[in-house]
């Protein structure tokens, strides 16, 4: 490929002879340039990329696009108006095959469950599908486990552009608000985009929830297909502008749950029981009632599932069908699993570490503690540092016992984390040991009790300061099960 046709209009006027030159690659990182690279010198929060510009083309970059043309270059320079969404444009063009149908979420929780069971769905449905976000790539024939939600974008086009080359003919996104304020999703042909809800989260990049909300609705605005459908859970304080943004586009409005269109192309919640671990469902769409079975705990894994199902009909798939695989959903990997029982007492682990989702995955489990509903959680360090007594005062609201660790403290003290938190739950343990912490939590169950390990969900390492420490909560929780089934043994 040509310098030339990775920036098409996006970048001013170059010379002939630059856009002549050949590239073999895209790098942001100027430690993982290669011979035949374009460098793209993007300005980070912690450092400017413009300052590498130097390594960069010692390493072998053949040309740098930036905004601001450092001294003494030695290769072609690409000014560009906006970096980065110039980069996520050009990592399209250099990475071009994608899936026939792409369909993206957005939210502030379910954005993992919601792109797991749309590709479940897609699946038995017969379509070659896989989903990309927060756990990762998975496709028919590999799983990536990943670390961000959205990826970058040379990372993102790359793994879209490998999976169409293997045959995957839909794809399900998560789209989170740093990728989407970010632009790291522009360049990507969205079919269908859905959303499932708001609430606090990220405080620490945005600056407040109104900017937040307008990251998430550039998905709505901006990227998805003209006229493509717009799934959007009906139950939420902030539907109805999601609901306008799409509507102001012409796109296909579906709107799902219990205010959700059931005479029209959404889907409406009619009635929903609790079955054991399961719950017993009836929707509504187009006027006709579907009864349904779905394997899953918790009214919001109701929204989740809906929100897969709204996509999969949005973008063509057969609704008895899809309606039908809502019955076989497996959930993703640490959302409200059940990863054993002690004295028949259930214990889950869940990736709740906002104040909502910790409120709705304590609340979905109430049902299941005839006795105690314990809860095990902490927070990250250098995030959001408001939303810490919020969640002690949602778990002591909500849970019977409640037992304060740690959870990645990154560069903070972890003590004063917990601090922030107990200081708004009257009442909780402390115990800064994580995995010391469910030892003790799954050591103290009696029959009528749950126990709900909150906050890493698939996580498999624990960041302290600048090193990120083995640690699973589902490995924890086995091994104190398996602790005790000793204990039992010797007594």
């Amino acid at each position: 490929m040509k310098l030339g046709d990775l920036f098409s209009n996006d970048a001013f006027a170059m010379t002939p002879q630059a856009a002549d030159i050949a590239i073999t690659g895209l790098a942001v990182d100027s430690r993982a340039v290669k011979p035949g690279d374009v460098f793209f010198a993007l300005a980070g929060v912690k450092a400017d990329g413009a300052r590498f510009v130097a390594q960069a083309i010692e390493a072998g970059a053949v040309a740098v696009a930036g905004e601001h043309l450092p001294a003494d270059i030695a290769v072609p320079f690409v000014k560009i108006e906006n970096p980065r969404r110039a980069l996520a444009l050009a990592a399209a063009r250099f990475y071009p095959r994608q899936p026939p149908v792409v369909a993206a979420v957005t939210g502030t929780s379910g954005k993992t469950s919601v792109a797991s069971f749309t590709r479940e769905i897609w699946g038995r449905l017969g379509d070659v599908s896989a989903s990309i976000g927060t756990i990762g790539l998975v496709s028919p024939k590999r799983t990536i486990y990943g670390s961000l939600t959205t990826p970058d974008p040379i990372s993102l086009h790359r793994q879209i552009d490998e999976i169409a080359g293997e045959g995957v003919t839909h794809l399900a996104l998560e789209a989170s608000s740093h990728g989407l304020d970010q632009f790291r999703l522009d360049g990507v042909r969205v079919s269908a985009a859905s959303f499932t809800n708001l609430s606090r989260d990220h405080m620490d990049y945005h600056p407040d929830v109104a900017h937040y909300l307008t990251a998430k609705l550039r998905l709505f605005r901006d990227l998805v297909a003209d006229g493509g459908p717009a799934v959007i859970s009906a139950d939420h304080d902030c539907s109805a502008q999601v609901i306008d943004a799409a509507r102001a586009r012409n796109l296909r409005v579906m709107t799902v749950g219990r205010g959700g269109d059931g005479v029209g192309e959404g889907i409406r919640l009619a009635d929903a029981v609790v079955d054991g671990f399961e719950q017993q469902l009836k929707l509504e769409h187009r006027g006709r009632i579907y009864a349904v079975r779905l394997p899953l705990v918790g009214e919001f894994q109701i929204e989740n599932a809906l929100v897969a199902a709204g996509l999969v009909i949005g973008t063509g798939g057969d609704v008895a069908a899809t309606f039908a695989a809502l019955e076989h959903l497996k959930g993703a990997k640490g959302r409200l699993e059940r990863v054993g029982d002690r004295h028949g007492a259930p214990i889950f682990v869940d990736y709740a570490h906002k104040p909502d989702a910790l409120a709705k995955a304590l609340q979905a489990l109430r049902p299941y503690a005839k006795r105690r509903l314990v809860v095990v959680f902490g927070a990250g360090g250098d995030r959001d540092a408001g939303k810490r007594p919020l969640m002690g005062e949602i778990a002591a609201t909500n849970a019977d016992t409640v037992i304060v660790t740690d959870d990645n403290p990154r560069s903070e003290e972890p003590a004063a984390i917990r601090a922030a938190i107990l200081a708004a739950a009257n009442g909780a343990t402390e115990i800064g040991d994580r995995a010391e912490a469910i030892r003790v939590a799954v050591q103290s169950l009696e029959p009528g009790d749950a126990l709900l390990i909150a906050g890493k969900g698939h996580e498999t390492g624990q960041i302290v300061g600048n090193q990120t420490l083995p640690f699973s909560d589902h490995e924890a929780a086995q091994a104190a099960l398996a602790n005790s089934s000793r204990i039992l043994g010797k007594s």
